[in-house]
């Protein structure tokens, strides 16, 4: 059996996640944000011995998996979703500015009225026939994801009274095995829920909530089609994207 790390070990990772930049992630069960209490990791981290063999047995993906049509979640169904068309665009990097080629960016959303495909989403918000809210691409050899999609509505999640989430788009990052996996969101600028989003207000440090939101550019809109976004993604050191671990 492998041997649980020691609070001396977990302290040692504490103290390199904040070196690297990492020390403006919440902590895990954040009272704001209920549902932490009650899902975060309460035993010991466990050292595996051999981290490969767990790799061995997850599951892979490969080029031909991924299709041109995946990136294009209005094109997905016979007729085109309800809401407002974007682009949302960005480049994948790591904390040297260095494009991650070939990385498997996937996303999940609600449709424009707020709402999931998801048969625990009971919100009285119309479900769209032709909208499912998943996609997936690769970065090309510049680090560079490109979707199109609907923005999303915001939601109710009963976290407490009057809870409503802000419009957010989440971002899946595979890494090159599936225990690498990244899971991040991504917010629309001038939000007037984000005073009022505990899940968003966690990020105690402004300028790592701040790259959490997307810019609006007006060059990636198209003409009578979409408007467009911008939102990079750097996956570790001081200026990294903040990702949601053990939530």
């Amino acid at each position: 059996m492998p041997e649980p790390l020691t609070q001396a070990d977990i302290d040692v990772e504490i103290a390199a996640l904040q070196a690297a930049g990492g020390g403006d992630h919440p902590a895990r069960d954040y009272a704001p944000y209920r549902s932490t209490l009650l899902r975060h990791p309460k035993q010991p981290l466990v050292a595996l011995k051999d981290p490969e063999a767990a790799e061995l047995s997850g599951p892979v993906f490969g080029v031909t998996d991924v299709t041109p049509h995946d990136s294009d979640l209005t094109v997905q169904h016979l007729r085109e979703p309800l809401g407002e068309r974007i682009t949302v665009t960005g480049r994948v990097l790591d904390r040297d500015g260095r494009p991650v080629r070939g990385q498997l960016v996937e996303i999940w959303q609600a449709n424009a009225s707020g709402r999931y495909l998801h048969q625990r989403d009971d919100h009285p918000a119309p479900l769209d026939p032709n909208f499912t809210g998943v996609g997936r691409c690769l970065t090309d050899g510049d680090g560079v994801y490109h979707f199109t999609t609907i923005k999303p509505g915001p939601y109710p999640w009963r976290n407490h009274v009057n809870a409503w989430r802000p419009a957010h788009i989440h971002f899946s990052l595979f890494g090159t095995a599936f225990t690498q996996r990244l899971v991040t969101q991504m917010y629309f600028p001038g939000d007037p829920l984000f005073p009022y989003d505990p899940i968003l207000q966690s990020v105690t440090d402004e300028q790592a909530r701040q790259r959490l939101v997307a810019a609006y550019e007006h060059d990636l809109s198209k003409p009578e089609w979409s408007l467009g976004y911008r939102w990079d993604i750097v996956l570790d050191g001081p200026a990294a994207t903040w990702i949601e671990e053990g939530r």
